[in-house]
């Protein structure tokens, strides 16, 4: 039997370690328990934004100690997926989970209750970036993430966030050095490629979408999507990181999980859907602070220009990048719900849910 814990950390910056440090050492969170690390930096989100890596290489190096591994080891044994921009009222922190295996009869509880397992898959070669290859090692690896978890039935999990590679000009030039040609030249296109072929690997391990995916579907048929995938592309890495939440009966954990999904960037009732899943009652700044554990969704500027028949014009600045645009659109329409700007709310929302709306999950003590 499991017990899984969750706990938000406020941070200062991206390499600000303290307040994790601080509950270690006070026996709030033991580091050989920590399985994996969900962050929002305060950079761009962009290709250049080097503060997801700079996160990870701190928390790596803080708990390198504690875990006798060198920092690199630590980032082999722990799942930290960082994610940038904190637009508007997005609060910068850590969400930290720890996963025990306890005496099952004697701490059993009534129920499903919240489970977390991960995996990764393999270095991905710059040419199978965006394409078929991520999608169908993708599913290997979430599978693999729900046995870990021990979740059985699809229907229990309710969020799959995935930090996945992107390409760069060096990373292109490889490519085109064997003769092979990239999905984009990109390498800001490339983001958006590795976002939408690993939410389809998560799709396709779900049974939310059958038959075989072509190369041609990748960010062309937006009908095939998951309803619980959240994906994050960054520079530091060139695999996978798979991390699957939902509810199982092989846990102890005192928190349950529940998602709804956001149709567009101003669908308040899909937030609300999703707090009262996990038995909370919106609008009450209360819930922040009382059985709130963190809210998790995926922001996207609708492709078609318009939200609800009106235009808009988060594509067309050329100032502020239309994925910046929409985390701090859906980043403040989530933080009045909850309460609090501390959520984690990721842009780029390729196949992850509907065009223009995204995924969201709740987290709350039972």
């Amino acid at each position: 039997m499991m017990c899984v814990d969750v706990i938000r950390i406020p941070t200062k910056g991206p390499g600000d370690v303290s307040g994790l440090l601080q509950l270690i050492e006070a026996g709030r969170v033991d580091p050989a328990a920590i399985l994996a690390v969900l962050g929002k930096t305060e950079g761009n989100g962009g290709v250049n934004d080097f503060t997801r890596e700079y996160a990870v290489a701190a928390l790596s190096t803080a708990l390198a100690p504690y875990l006798a591994l060198a920092p690199q080891g630590v980032e082999e044994r722990i799942a930290f997926v960082m994610s940038g921009g904190t637009e508007g009222v997005l609060s910068p922190h850590i969400t930290v989970f720890t996963r025990k295996i306890v005496d099952g009869n004697s701490q059993k509880s009534s129920g499903k209750r919240l489970s977390i397992g991960i995996s990764q898959t393999r270095d991905f070669l710059p040419e199978e970036i965006g394409r078929t290859a991520q999608v169908g090692e993708t599913a290997n690896a979430v599978r693999a993430a729900m046995a870990d978890a021990g979740i059985d039935d699809p229907a229990d999990v309710h969020f799959v966030q995935i930090k996945c590679p992107l390409l760069t000009s060096d990373r292109i030039e490889a490519a085109h050095g064997r003769g092979r040609r990239t999905a984009t030249s990109s390498a800001y296109g490339s983001m958006g490629y590795s976002r939408g072929a690993s939410a389809l690997g998560i799709a396709v391990a779900l049974g939310e979408v059958t038959g075989e995916i072509s190369d041609e579907q990748i960010l062309r048929k937006y009908d095939l999507f998951s309803s619980v995938g959240s994906t994050s592309a960054g520079i530091e890495l060139m695999h996978n990181v798979v991390i699957v939440m939902g509810n199982s009966i092989n846990t102890t954990s005192p928190f349950v999980i529940g998602h709804a999904v956001m149709r567009d960037a101003i669908d308040h009732a899909a937030v609300i859907d999703a707090l009262k899943s996990v038995g909370l009652e919106p609008p009450s700044a209360s819930i922040a602070s009382d059985r709130l554990v963190n809210i998790f969704a995926k922001a996207e500027a609708s492709p078609d220009g318009v939200v609800r028949g009106w235009r808009h014009t988060m594509l067309e600045d050329t100032d502020i990048t239309a994925t910046r645009h929409a985390r701090a659109a859906v980043g403040g329409l989530v933080s009045g719900l909850a309460g609090t700007g501390a959520v984690y709310v990721s842009g780029g929302a390729e196949h992850q849910g509907p065009p223009g709306g995204g995924p969201i999950a709740v987290i709350a003590r039972t």
